[in-house]
């Protein structure tokens, strides 16, 4: 038995990974941290055309947030491929590209945390 994986193998167990939270439920109220629904806000109700606006955007960004974790998941995997190749080049590729990779990864996690957004605001009006 070979204790190395092959990349047929990595592929799966990567995969196998990124879908262990997919067949969660969810039950309304119980849901903590950055994922929970997005509250309505106070001054619209849920059938004014603000609040409806304010659902859409909230909807986009959650599609976004997970367009973006799918596309983090890729780069990272072939940062991984890269990693446990036998050739030396690949390797120090690996290596640019993991660097690259976690750059890429905390822009994406501050700008979809709405850090991003405070900076700005910070920086704009200084409060």
């Amino acid at each position: 038995m070979n204790p190395r994986l092959g990349p047929t193998a990595f592929a799966v167990f990567v995969a196998s990974l990124l879908s262990v939270g997919a067949g969660t439920a969810v039950v309304p109220g119980t849901v903590a941290g950055p994922h929970a629904p997005h509250p309505a806000p106070s001054a619209a109700s849920a059938n004014s055309p603000v609040g409806n606006f304010s659902a859409a955007v909230n909807r986009l960004v959650d599609l976004l947030a997970v367009a973006g974790g799918g596309i983090l998941a890729l780069v990272w995997a072939r940062v991984a491929f890269s990693w446990f190749s036998n050739d030396i080049t690949k390797k120090v590729q690996a290596k640019d590209r993991a660097r690259d990779a976690l750059i890429g990864t905390l822009v994406f996690t501050a700008a979809i945390t709405g850090l991003v957004w405070g900076l700005a605001q910070w920086v704009i009006t200084g409060v």
